[in-house]
């Protein structure tokens, strides 16, 4: 017979309350179990010492017969020192899915052509009016771009805002204030 240690849930609806329990792997999760060992409390605080309570002599006898604990019975196990668990090392754990990259790889996209807009705007307003504006300002411009930019317009809207920052429309109040004085400068 191949024997368990683990949680069998017991408590109200959203008010969950285990025993920790020594059952046949074949018996249901909340059915007929050999022995409790324990219980664990979730509703109490983390620190607080009768979350888990667990009988460490019949657990460490049960683990002598050949009993084989749940990944949460080991980590209660691991902390009453009755077991050494080992670390586990999942290193794709961080990573965002894949919904996430391709939501960021189109946001990155979108921000590209936003600043190629707000340069290609700065380059077409130097040929008209004559006056040649720095780098630094089309980088000005295309910061104030990829602020004004909502994550979810398009690159015609990007362009739009990026033309209307450039010829100093009422988006480009929010550009920075290095270049007003360098524009005075320049029509003077």
């Amino acid at each position: 017979m191949a024997v368990a240690i683990r949680l069998s849930r017991g408590g109200a609806k959203k008010r969950p309350y285990y025993r920790i329990v020594v059952s046949d792997v074949r018996s249901p999760r909340d059915g007929k179990y050999l022995e409790q060992i324990g219980t664990y409390n979730p509703m109490l605080a983390k620190d607080d010492p009768a979350r888990v309570s667990l009988n460490e002599d019949r657990a460490r006898y049960w683990l002598g017969v050949g009993a084989k604990p749940s990944d949460r019975v080991l980590r209660f196990l691991d902390a009453a020192g009755v077991v050494e668990r080992a670390p586990r090392n999942n290193p794709k754990k961080g990573e965002p899915g894949e919904a996430a990259r391709e939501r960021a790889e189109e946001k990155a996209a979108k921000l590209a052509e936003a600043e190629e807009a707000a340069k290609a705007a700065v380059e077409a307003e130097n040929d008209a009016t004559g006056s040649v504006k720095s780098d630094e300002t089309a980088e000005a411009v295309a910061d104030a771009v990829a602020e004004e930019v909502p994550s979810d317009a398009d690159a015609s809207e990007a362009a739009a805002i990026a033309e209307e920052i450039a010829e100093g429309g009422p988006a480009a109040e929010e550009a920075p204030a290095e270049e007003a004085p360098a524009e005075e400068q320049s029509e003077g």
